[in-house]
């Protein structure tokens, strides 16, 4: 990570949500593919239903994406982060307004990469398989089923954290708190995004999606700061991070 320049990082991090609220919602079609593909992992004692709001989120095939967050190093006296998000009902706006901002850049840098917290299994596939359900094209610089090793432009890091140790995981909130970086406060965490994204009136729910945006910004701004750990540098303070539109 030493020789990757911060001004070339992209940091990345989506929240998603379930296509539908709740199990009941789904057509019979959608319920028993549901059942198929829980089936092996579902916890003894519990139903398909009652699984379905704690996995589905999290599973492309039944979910979405409802922000995406990136942010961006900027080099002057302090080092500084701009954050822009994209978010809301329409996720192939979403999806699209992300990609033509990626593109956007990679036209005036070329060494460019996406870094981000557990992306590599996670972020940029659920992203590369939601991009395929809306009937998009996958851009070059996404396509890394098709690159070397070496060829994807990916600073993870969780992959970084485990120094070859494929058994152990660490959550974002651990690997904060384990070297040092403020992990700012927030009145939301991950397992509340479906259902806030789901419930309420049309009005509370426009609130809610603000308020998934902000969280996932500053997961944005965590992540970016334990790069900046790794690489022995100071830390962006909250008063150098511009939220841009």
């Amino acid at each position: 990570m030493q020789n990757i320049r911060t001004e070339d990082l992209i940091v990345i991090d989506i929240e998603t949500a379930s296509v539908a609220a709740n199990f009941n919602l789904l057509d019979e079609k959608w319920q028993e593919l549901w059942q198929e593909k829980t089936a092996k992992t579902i916890p003894d004692g519990l139903t398909a239903a009652e699984f379905y709001p704690m996995r589905a989120g999290v599973m492309a095939e039944f979910s979405k994406v409802v922000c995406i967050s990136i942010g961006y190093f900027i080099k002057e006296q302090n080092l500084k982060m701009r954050i822009k998000s994209f978010y809301g009902d329409d996720e192939k706006k979403i999806l699209t307004n992300f990609l033509q901002t990626i593109t956007k850049i990679e036209s005036f840098n070329k060494r460019w990469c996406f870094a981000g917290h557990n992306i590599k299994e996670f972020d940029i596939p659920f992203i590369c398989r939601r991009i395929l359900i809306n009937n998009m094209q996958i851009p070059a610089y996404l396509d890394f089923q098709n690159m070397k090793p070496w060829e994807t432009n990916i600073v993870d890091t969780f992959q970084y954290w485990r120094f070859g140790d494929y058994k152990n995981y660490t959550s974002l909130k651990l690997l904060a708190a384990a070297m040092g970086v403020p992990s700012p406060k927030d009145d939301i965490d991950g397992s509340m995004v479906g259902s806030l994204y789901h419930n309420g009136t049309a009005e509370e729910r426009v609130i809610n999606i603000k308020r998934i945006a902000t969280y996932c910004q500053k997961d944005v701004v965590t992540t970016a700061n334990i790069i900046l750990r790794f690489k022995n540098a100071a830390l962006v303070h909250e008063d150098d991070v511009e939220l841009v539109g």
